[in-house]
């Protein structure tokens, strides 16, 4: 049985394909990541030095929901220790998650510390770029980031 879109007089588009995109990357997320690795690199894990996938994650929450901004550190963690290059792109509230004390009392349910993610982040080699404007708006200032592999950036440099 195929349900269609009352709203959409004459479409041939079922409710059931219009949604699946939403109802499975939504709340699964990191399964999805974990599946596009797997198939990109066809099973074989890059840390054998073979299939290098390259990732941009961008962040936009912030230290007022724990457990996205700690998921989106375990993805970018699980992908660098998997052997793959990470840049991760910080805007809106997630700029602030970079201040030592932000960074330092941040925990997700289920999702770790968000210090120990950046430690090995960091230690992995991954750039940070903070959106200029969302930093500038929020009050977060070069000063701040000295020590760690970030730097303010608009969208176009990346």
């Amino acid at each position: 049985m195929v349900i269609r879109d009352a709203s959409r007089r004459g479409s041939n588009v079922s409710w059931s394909r219009r949604l699946v995109p939403y109802v499975f990357v939504a709340p699964n997320l990191a399964i999805f990541l974990t599946f596009i690795i797997f198939q990109m690199t066809n099973g074989q894990s890059p840390a054998n030095g073979t299939n290098k996938v390259k990732f941009l994650i961008h962040v936009t929450t912030g230290a007022d929901n724990p457990t996205k901004a700690a998921l989106a550190f375990l993805v970018a963690r699980t992908a660098a220790e998997e052997g793959h290059h990470v840049d991760m792109f910080l805007a809106g509230d997630a700029v602030l998650l970079l201040r030592d004390a932000v960074l330092n009392s941040v925990t997700g349910v289920g999702t770790g510390v968000l210090s120990e993610h950046y430690k090995v982040l960091a230690e992995k080699g991954v750039k940070f770029y903070l959106s200029g404007n969302s930093s500038k708006a929020r009050g977060l200032t070069i000063e701040e980031l000295q020590g760690k592999p970030a730097s303010f950036a608009l969208p176009t440099v990346l």
